[in-house]
Parts: structure tokens; sequence; C-alpha cells
């Protein structure tokens, strides 16, 4: 797949492109302030099930989304473009076009919208090795194609590596602008999660936003992902730079409100920073069930958001 292949595709399909997916819920006064998506880890066990056992293939993630979901956009990871090779393994598809082309189909047979790929297992953007950072960068270029090609806003990445934190985020801010460089040519954000580690940190990963100083360079708030940070202040620390945001989700109580996180609380910092666009499902709970509760966070998002 060349590059010229990928924005023709993408052209021809009618994505938006644009810096910021806030504009999607800004179409006019009856507009809710946010809308919906569906981050397709909220159904990882389901996707790693065999077909005879209920399990679903990237493929049919979007149609799955739509019909079993109701959601009407949704939010890619990685790890689930494989599909079996000649000899039986599994081979990454993410730079495969007839793979690319099928999957763009299941997404305008469903109709839902992608907004972005999660990226993960392609190396440490901090590094302390050039050559394995230099590696590290060059791996999410082949994402930035693909996310271009499938109508996606952004790739999120991870910022990590190992030794002192300082370094480490200077690391992070010059790879995060190598990447954007590429995606300036795609029309595709480069967001980053606190997703352990330094990320989790909300002021250690909004000094790298600032020190990245790119305009595709962002971040994508999770409501869980803080661990030993406070969860309020990091949403707070990152929503300044956000172009995506996650609801993580884990169990509920019996008036359908999530029972680790004030969403309501949470939601309010949200629309504070003047956010106004896609909130994705993350559920992680330990019921085996991921439909429901893929349901009951769409249910609270909605009911909160009035």
């Amino acid at each position: 797949m060349t590059r010229r292949d990928v924005v023709a595709g993408a052209a021809a399909a009618g994505a938006a492109l644009a810096l910021s997916p806030s504009a999607a819920g800004a179409a006019g006064a009856a507009e809710p302030w946010f809308r919906v998506s569906l981050a397709e880890w909220s159904l990882h066990r389901t996707l790693r099930k065999p077909a005879a056992e209920g399990g679903i293939s990237n493929l049919e993630f979007p149609g799955f989304a739509k019909s079993r979901c109701e959601v009407d956009a949704i939010e890619y990871v990685n790890a689930f473009f494989e599909s079996p090779g000649r000899d039986g393994q599994l081979v990454a598809r993410g730079h495969d076009f007839g793979y690319l082309e099928d999957l763009r189909g299941a997404v305008q047979d469903a109709g839902v919208e992608s907004l972005l790929i999660m990226v993960d297992g392609e190396g440490l953007l901090g590094d302390d090795d050039e050559g394995r950072r230099r590696d590290a960068v060059e791996n999410h270029f082949k994402w930035i194609a693909a996310a271009a090609y499938l109508g996606c806003h952004s790739i999120r990445v991870n910022a990590g590596g190992k030794g002192e934190a300082r370094a480490v985020a200077a690391r992070c801010a010059d790879s995060l602008r190598r990447i954007a460089r590429v995606g300036d040519g795609y029309g595709v954000n480069v967001i980053v999660e606190n997703h352990g580690g330094l990320s989790s940190d909300g002021a250690w990963l909004a000094g790298v936003m600032r020190a990245a100083d790119h305009p595709r360079v962002g971040t994508l708030p999770d409501f869980g992902n803080f661990y030993e940070y406070d969860r309020y202040q990091g949403v707070e620390d990152l929503m300044p730079f956000a172009k995506a945001v996650s609801a993580k989700t884990y169990e509920f109580d019996s008036s359908g409100n999530e029972t680790r996180i004030d969403y309501a609380r949470m939601l309010g910092i949200v629309k504070e920073a003047g956010y106004r666009g896609w909130i994705g499902i993350e559920y992680e709970g330990e019921d085996g069930d991921e439909v429901k509760g893929i349901v009951a966070t769409r249910k609270l998002l909605e009911r909160l958001r009035g």
C-alpha cells in the first residue's frame, strides 16, 4: 500500500480528517455536547473467542458495535488487526491494503464512523537507545496510513521509557513530533493516553504535550488509568490537549452508576474544558457479559449528558 493509495482511498471515502474531532458534536444547537463511541478493547474477550463460542473478528466489529451495542462510531485496537496466514499463524494486517479495504467496507455497511486506532506493541517512544527509538517511531508510520485509509482522525500511541522522568519526557516529545510530521501528510493526529508508567502521571504527560508543541499531538484522557495519581486531577491536567476521551468503567450499582468513578464529576471536568467531541466507552469489568457492560456505560453517559 502506497501513500498515494491511502490518500486517494481516504478522499474517496469522504473522510473528515480535521485537526480535532470536536466539530463532530457542534453541528447545531440541537446536537448533544458529546456523542458516544465504542473502544474495541471493551470486547477483547469476545474478539479472542473462537467463532464457535460466540467470538467475532475485527472485520465483524463494526457491525457488532452498531447492532448489539447501539453506537455510531468505533475505536480500533491494533492487536486485533490480525488474521491467519497461509501457515495458520496470525499475521498483522495494519499495512495490508486488501484487509483495510474489507474493513472499510464493513464500516460502510454497518453505518458507523471510524475514529481512531489504539496502537500498542510498536516500541518505546522514550527509549534511551536511539536506534530502538527510531525503529519505534517508524513502526507507527504504517498505522498513520491505515488510520487515514479508514477515515480515522487519530492514532493513539504510548509515551514511556526507562530512565529519569525528565529525560524520558524529552525523548517522547521528540518522537511524537516525528510521528506527527508524517501525520501532517495524511491528516491524522497522534494522541497519547495515560496508560501506565510515567504516562499515568497527569502533570508529567501534560509536560510532554507542551514540549512536543505540535498541533497534531494531543491526549486521550482515560478516566481509569491513573493508579497512584488522582484521577480527577489527571483528567483536568490532560483535557487542554484532548482530541478524544475514554470513559473507563468497571462495575455498576443498582441505579446504573459506576462504583469506582464519579461520572457526574468527571463529565463536568470534560465539559468545563470545552471539549465537544466523542467519548469512547471502554468497559473493563470482570462480568463475562461485555455487551451488558457496554450498554450500561452507554446508558450512564447518555443519562448524565442530559
